[in-house]
């Protein structure tokens, strides 16, 4: 249940407007220089990271996460809101932001009191690749930095991609079983290794966009050549591996099966969970049976 939690808030965030690749944000500042713009508010950890990255001096606040809870870069900054208790309203004012940025359909009720307060709010995007450039673009406009470093640094996940397409899932719940489609940040993510991602095009009756319920017989019919487990509560492959249908498929039988973090492959979460998850998707592909 942790984990469809956590997977609401994620989808909702991707998911709550209709965006084109090339407009990855929902905002209520325009996305021009803002050199004037010397205190921000980041409300969820994949736009702290970018922001800090941009210039570290203009990041005042931040949501707590796991992912920061032992980086030194972060220490002194003011924690805004932990785990996934909703921003603090009054944490934030105090803070005297110029700027607030967060997840679009994330802690809706604080960024619009934000806004009726008239502190600039701007909400993100990130459900692909390409949104992931375009938000760094638009946050780099916004505190008057250089995005090329990090756009370069990007690239360099991408580098040296396996020759091999290996029929794959992407096992990320156990109840419901879900599975994301190419209308996902992990389906994209799967797309940019050239991945072949059985699911991604299939449609289903989910409630959550980009991924779709599977049976275990779907599974089995599907019989891929490598299973990537995702570890979003514990004893989620020993649950899997306990299934009656999991030692007859291939990935099982040679030993194909690869537990990942929910950060990185399911929500982008930061810049160096997007490396190690590309690291070792790199890693897993190249392997032979």
């Amino acid at each position: 249940m942790s984990f469809i939690a956590l997977l609401i808030v994620f989808v909702a965030g991707c998911n709550s407007t209709q965006l084109s690749s090339s407009t990855a944000v929902d905002s209520s500042v325009a996305v021009t220089p803002q050199q004037s713009i010397t205190r921000v508010v980041a409300l969820s950890s994949l736009t702290a990271d970018i922001i800090y990255q941009l210039d570290s001096t203009k990041l005042v606040g931040i949501s707590g996460s796991r992912l920061f809870k032992n980086d030194s870069r972060f220490q002194d900054i003011s924690r805004v809101s932990e785990g996934r208790i909703p921003p603090n309203l009054e944490k934030i004012v105090a803070l005297k932001p110029d700027l607030v940025v967060g997840a679009a359909g994330f802690a809706e009720q604080t960024t619009q009191k934000l806004k009726e307060l008239g502190i600039p709010v701007f909400l993100t995007t990130v459900d692909s690749w390409e949104s992931l450039n375009e938000t760094t673009k638009s946050l780099a406009q916004l505190i008057g930095a250089d995005p090329q470093p990090l756009l370069n640094r990007y690239q360099t996940f991408l580098a040296n991609k396996p020759n091999q397409s290996p029929s794959t899932l992407v096992l990320v719940s156990r109840q419901p079983i879900l599975t994301p489609n190419k209308s996902s940040w992990a389906g994209d993510l799967l797309n940019q290794f050239q991945v072949n991602n059985l699911a991604a095009q299939m449609q289903g009756k989910s409630s959550f966009g980009g991924y779709i319920t599977l049976s275990p017989e779907k599974i089995l019919e599907a019989n891929p050549d490598v299973l990537l487990v995702v570890d979003t509560e514990p004893g989620v492959a020993d649950f899997f591996k306990s299934q009656s249908f999991w030692k007859q498929l291939n990935a099982a039988k040679n030993n194909r099966v690869y537990t990942f973090d929910y950060y990185g492959l399911v929500n982008p979460g930061s810049i160096d969970a997007i490396e190690k998850t590309c690291d070792q998707l790199r890693q897993a592909l190249a392997e032979t049976v």
